[in-house]
């Protein structure tokens, strides 16, 4: 059951809003306060929290402050920037039970540095980068999960393969047997006109289901990534089953999402 017509709204201009959180205690209150807003989403549609996973992003966090998450209970990071996120894998290995998953695009020539520390990769958009992935993994002898980003918002400015392109790239990923196709992963709409953004969730959810339909054996489409901060809510009346969400749990960065959302034009 979703939830089309609602009149959920995006929390894009509560930029500034969020309180920096800088000790566990303020960890535990930000996370909280965002599981609370997943349980809401998930009883409007009759869905188990259960089944959202809620991705915490830590890009341009420093070190302390992402030890404090830690202990409020983080064990699964998202990050942008794959060289962020190594140098922050290699400055934590005592945290031996901390998971990355690398979120924003990548160019094939850093693709070893996800297969070396990554357990998750959210924006699989090419067959040369699903190549150059799978053969650094093979070396690595590592296994790694994966998921296809779509540009359901069909923006110039956006990474990620035409909806209609989906079916076709599917059905040559069995060959990469290093990569664990989990499902599919978009970036909405950055407005605050509730009905487009909302459109981009359903049109992922819906794709995700025709894709279903005749997806080779082996290949998972079980997942939904979409949401983040300012949306996720819409995201989980929509279906997403991962939601990406950064300031509503670290704080307000230094400059809006704006300055890191490819510009919608709208």
């Amino acid at each position: 059951m979703t939830a089309t017509g609602t009149d959920t709204p995006t929390r894009h201009d509560q930029h500034g809003r969020y309180p920096r959180a800088e000790t566990a205690d303020d960890f535990r209150h930000n996370l909280a306060a965002v599981r609370a807003r997943i349980d809401a989403a998930c009883r409007r549609t009759g869905r188990d929290a259960a089944g959202v996973r809620l991705l915490p992003v830590s890009k341009t966090i420093d070190e302390a402050r992402i030890r404090q998450a830690y202990a409020a209970g983080c064990r699964f990071l998202g990050e942008n920037k794959v060289q962020e996120a190594h140098h922050k894998w290699e400055a934590m290995q005592d945290l031996h039970d901390l998971h990355w998953s690398v979120i924003g695009h990548l160019q094939t020539n850093k693709a070893k540095l996800v297969a070396r520390f990554a357990s998750e990769f959210q924006a699989l958009d090419s067959l040369r980068l699903a190549e150059t992935l799978d053969r650094r993994l093979q070396l690595e002898g590592r296994q790694l999960d994966v998921f296809v980003q779509v540009n359901t918002s069909q923006e110039d400015s956006k990474y990620g393969l035409a909806p209609a392109e989906v079916p076709a790239f599917v059905r040559e990923l069995p060959q990469f047997s290093a990569l664990r196709v989990r499902g599919l992963m978009t970036l909405a709409l950055f407005s605050e006109d509730t009905a487009r953004v909302r459109a981009c969730f359903v049109r992922l959810r819906e794709l995700r289901e025709r894709v279903r339909q005749d997806a080779p054996d082996g290949i998972g489409l079980d997942e939904l990534s979409m949401g983040m901060s300012g949306d996720f809510e819409i995201a989980i009346e929509e279906g997403a089953t991962v939601v990406r969400v950064g300031q509503a749990i670290f704080g307000a960065r230094a400059v809006p999402d704006s300055h890191y959302w490819p510009a919608s034009g709208s």
